[in-house]
């Protein structure tokens, strides 16, 4: 199959090729402007072309949870976001702790013929925080993250185990660093608003405890540890400062933390529920600083559906989590780009590069022979979030009715279109 892109502007990490056409063939980039027959073309006047994202943090709940999602409604809405890979976390029902889980996601989801799936596999036993798991024979079947995302690892010498482990095998760890005793039943920043409210909060020396231990630990081991969804300015300053003293230490935001503060929690609606929680305007401006900067390594979705009955319980039991993977990049343009003046090739970076780098894969790219997998993308039109149409099963967000622009049109993986907008 020979495919063209046509009239399209070219941008991938090695810059910007100006307007033209982008040929694939077999699965392949072919090059730029050959000419010749093919089999399909797609104009893409107007449109912007580059190597589509990589997502280093989704919850897929498959197996055990499909009610909320599974692989093939999550893979779709990948690449209705402009994703092309995807690593899905560990915390299912049951859990990824064993080689078998992460063989028959790979089968599955290759099956789909979606977004590409590379699975994470837990830290702990049963997610249970006390035994680890068989890193080596995890990754042999295809596990390219360690983590008990959803649930912090509570012990430090557990986490120090895993780290020494992590670093024989040249396995990236990631975190979920909360601390419990601090966190407590929590459901909202700790602060003005949720005293107003009079609702139970999680205060960020939570996470600021829990991220200088990490940090601690990846720096007296040597480990690759990924802090994710850092959510606080003081959360961020410890991984800059720790990132100095050379820990081997990489820096995660999300679209949410990034977008919304605590003050949504005003509508008394748990679709702002997440965790760790959206904190204050004032760690929203240090967060989008710190991307400006450079400090950030990767934007991760964090994605988390839920079913809409469980998502409709009051503010104290309803679960944590925000659905956002077909949002995520348009929400990020209009706010970062559009708003903050983000240069463009900044935020791919943070979507294409950096993920890339943290995980030690090929870096994406338009250049010949590498993979076909590209999002074209309109930059100028706005368009209304609009939930009803969502490939992902939760058909609900925060940013229901809201005007944004950057969205994905088409998606390629493996040289096969695997998304087209219609408006």
């Amino acid at each position: 199959m020979r495919i063209a892109i046509r009239n399209t502007f070219l941008i991938d990490t090695e810059g910007e090729h100006g307007v033209g056409d982008l040929y694939i063939k077999d699965g392949l980039i072919e090059g730029r402007n050959l000419g010749g027959k093919v089999d399909q073309e797609f104009d893409a006047k107007g449109l912007v072309t580059t190597p589509a994202f990589l997502d280093l943090h989704a919850h897929l709940r498959e197996p055990g949870q499909e009610a909320k999602e599974d692989l093939r409604s999550g893979l779709s809405a990948a690449a209705a976001g402009g994703y092309g890979t995807v690593v899905s976390m560990a915390n299912t029902s049951p859990v990824i702790d064993e080689p078998g889980w992460v063989q028959t996601l790979l089968e599955r989801a290759e099956s789909i013929q979606q977004a590409r799936l590379r699975p994470a596999a837990t830290l702990s036993r049963g997610l249970k925080g006390e035994l680890l798991t068989d890193f080596a024979a995890l990754q042999e079947a295809g596990a390219v993250m360690i983590t008990d995302d959803g649930i912090p690892v509570q012990d430090g010498h557990l986490m120090r185990r895993a780290c020494e482990y992590a670093v024989e095998l040249d396995l990236i760890i990631q975190t979920h660093s909360e601390d419990p005793g601090l966190r407590q039943n929590g459901v909202m920043n700790e602060g003005r608003i949720s005293h107003q409210l009079g609702l139970p909060g999680n205060p960020i020396a939570a996470e600021a405890a829990m991220i200088y231990r990490d940090c601690e630990i990846a720096l007296m081991t040597g480990a690759r540890v990924h802090i994710a969804h850092i959510s606080s300015k003081r959360g961020m300053q410890i991984v800059e400062w720790f990132k100095e003293q050379g820990a081997n230490v990489t820096a995660e935001v999300t679209p949410h933390h990034l977008t919304l503060t605590d003050e949504s929690f005003l509508q008394f609606d748990p679709l702002f529920k997440v965790a760790p929680p959206l904190r204050t305007g004032e760690d929203v401006s240090y967060l989008r600083d710190a991307v400006k900067r450079g400090v950030v390594d990767n934007i991760g979705t964090d994605h988390a559906p839920h079913t809409r009955a469980e998502k409709e319980h009051d503010l104290l039991h309803a679960p944590f989590g925000i659905a956002n993977l077909e949002v995520s990049f348009a929400l990020l343009y209009t706010h970062l780009v559009q708003q903050e003046g983000l240069p463009l090739r900044d935020l791919l970076k943070l979507l294409q590069d950096g993920p890339a780098k943290i995980m030690k894969w090929d870096i994406p790219s338009l250049a010949t022979g590498m993979p076909a997998d590209v999002v074209v993308l309109d930059l100028e039109k706005p368009r209304e979030v609009t939930p009803s149409t969502f490939k992902s099963k939760a058909k609900w967000t925060p940013w229901d009715g809201q005007t944004l622009q950057g969205w994905p049109m088409y998606t390629f993986v493996r040289g096969q279109k695997t998304f087209q907008r219609v408006d």
